[in-house]
């Protein structure tokens, strides 16, 4: 049987003036007990021990209890509170010692402190509740948020630490100076939630936390919308990240799932993962990135399948001896290129799609820079579809590139190995410069307006099984001090064109075709010695002079002497 307990501020008849005095009335009872209280403003501190109910008689807010400073409410045993308002200045305006505690359309606004501290082993429960300026804090504690709202922390606005564990749906967080929701050595999940304004990242999970993120809408906030650090793990499936520095970021080691998220005007990036970050990236899109869709950097390996790319500057990036797996990419309308792998990274891209970009894949670096393309097709990349350049290392497998001014290049020291690829409506279709190596096995070019294959400088070509068809004036062009072979190759063209221009440096294996092959080779003429004059019979001076003209080496000299006066003698 609950006793019941009255507190009216006028003290009627059978009431209790306060709701200290209430309390101190229901200690020495056993079993529950329930304080009913009339609306009006209450300046005391709390201390509740027990199987204890608060509840208000009015409105919710019509209840407020807002002692001086110092805590509000000191809780233990069993305690559910409905209704009241409770500020508190200076310290934590709910303490929950031990036991349980219930928060059922309570307004908790911390000035300096607090709004609860949920201490470990213990369990609170908080239900349509608003929490303002303060943070709530389950340390070590276990919780359960529905229908809350999280207004102007001054810090995060919730955190769960210490191997605390907290259910978070249907929430709302504005404002946070830092977090809204902080998950450190501790485990979380947020249903439905909406985070905007934060100072930091909207949602941090870190120091080996686990935090699941469902469904939630993310806007407008000033750092990543859900960082994932210091070894952290969890699921991101479903959620709406707009006006983002980045969408969401993998860093410090942490391995996240990440599946079905859209991630739209991030200012910098879409997803980010950096300084040995992992995760797994599936089914996702990324619209309008301004600096890069996918970014990975600083020994960053994360695996991305099914992403979508629209809009934006640069759409993959590995850069800073990075590496990445990447599988049914699609990339489309960016004023940059479309796939970037640098400065010693390594990239496998498989089943890509790349329409409408300025480039498509670049690379540049080191030996260690290497990028493998398995499978899908570059359409209507305005300079070129595949480009290697520095000593990076590229294998193409399977693609198809169609309009551009280059199919595939390779420039500087870089190398460039094709396998059942085809070219069309392109302006060259492979081209290679520089100290590059070019291999090249069963490569379709059709229809370029100029050579279907280049090469200048001291490239070396590799070509067997190839065909170049309907090419423009020279199929194969091969100049400078290039060369290589070219082995059961075919070219065709328009009549009186020539199937092969080289320097006498290639050797032409087997070539099918009805079309000329012009060798135009000749060695570079030596440059003439420089003349060197030596006048050993000279005369020698042995102070500066003036005016004067010297002849030497002649057999007949006339000096002529003018006076002052101009006349000549």
């Amino acid at each position: 049987m609950v006793k019941r307990f009255v507190v009216a501020p006028r003290g009627r008849w059978g009431t209790y003036p306060d709701i200290g005095s209430a309390l101190r009335a229901a200690a020495g009872r056993r079993g529950p007990v329930r304080v009913e209280i009339e609306p009006g403003h209450y300046p005391e501190s709390l201390t509740v021990r027990g199987e204890v109910e608060l509840a208000a008689r009015g409105e919710p807010g019509s209840v407020v209890v807002n002692p001086a400073r110092g805590t509000v409410l000191d809780a233990a045993g069993s305690v559910v509170v409905r209704g009241l308002e409770l500020v508190g200045r200076d310290a934590d305006v709910v303490d929950l010692h031990a036991g349980s505690l219930v928060l059922d359309r309570v307004a908790v606004r911390a000035h300096g402190g607090v709004c609860l501290h949920a201490r470990r082993d213990t369990a609170a429960t908080l239900t349509d509740s608003e929490f303002r300026y303060g943070r709530v804090l389950f340390a070590g504690a276990t919780g359960s948020v529905e229908r809350c709202r999280f207004t102007d922390a001054a810090d995060n606005a919730l955190a769960v630490i210490e191997s605390g564990r907290v259910a978070l749906r249907d929430s709302r967080f504005t404002g946070s100076r830092i977090h809204g929701v902080r998950v450190s050595d501790a485990r979380a999940e947020l249903i439905g939630c909406q985070l905007s304004g934060t100072g930091q990242a909207a949602v941090c999970a870190d120091t080996r936390a686990e935090m699941t993120v469902t469904d939630c809408v993310i806007t407008a906030v000033q750092a990543e919308a859900v960082l994932f650090t210091g070894q952290s793990r969890g699921l991101m499936r479903g959620c709406r990240v707009s006006d983002a520095e980045h969408g969401v970021a993998a860093t410090t080691g942490s391995d996240p799932v990440v599946r079905d998220c859209v991630f739209t005007d991030c200012r910098d990036t879409g997803i980010n993962v950096a300084d040995a970050g992992l995760g797994t990236f599936e089914d996702c899109e990324v619209i309008d990135a301004r600096t890069v869709s996918v970014f990975v950097t600083r020994g960053g390996a994360p695996a991305v399948s099914g992403c979508r790319i629209v809009g934006g500057n640069v759409g993959v990036a590995v850069v800073d001896k990075s590496r990445g797996r990447f599988r049914r990419i699609d990339v489309e309308n960016l004023p940059s290129v479309a796939l970037r792998v640098r400065e010693g990274s390594s990239a496998v891209f498989e089943d890509v799609r790349v329409e409408r970009c300025t480039a498509g894949l670049e690379t540049q670096g080191d030996a260690g820079t290497t990028a493998e393309v398995t499978g899908g097709r570059f359409h209507d990349c305005t300079m070129g579809s595949v480009a290697a350049g520095g000593q990076s290392r590229v294998t193409v497998r399977g693609v198809t590139a169609r309009r551009g001014v280059v199919g595939f290049a390779a420039v500087e020291e870089s190398t460039l190995r094709v396998h059942d690829c085809e070219i069309a409506e392109m302006g060259m279709g492979v081209l290679a410069i520089g100290r590059t190596t070019l291999f090249a096995r069963n490569l379709a070019v059709t229809g370029p307006d100029g050579p279907g294959l280049g090469s200048t400088d001291s490239a070396y070509l590799d070509v067997a099984g190839s065909r170049f068809t309907d090419c423009g004036r020279v199929a194969v062009s091969v100049q400078g001090t290039s060369g290589g072979r070219l082995v059961d190759c075919s070219v065709t063209g328009a009549p009186g064109g020539m199937a092969v221009q080289h320097n006498g440096r290639v050797d032409l294996v087997s070539l099918d075709s009805s079309l000329r092959v012009a060798e135009q080779f000749s060695e570079p003429a030596a440059p003439p010695p420089a003349t060197v004059v030596n006048n050993y019979n000279a005369p020698v001076f042995t102070g500066a002079i003036t005016h004067s003209q010297v002849a030497f080496g002649n057999t007949h000299v006339i000096q002529q002497q003018t006076t002052q006066d101009g006349a000549g003698s």
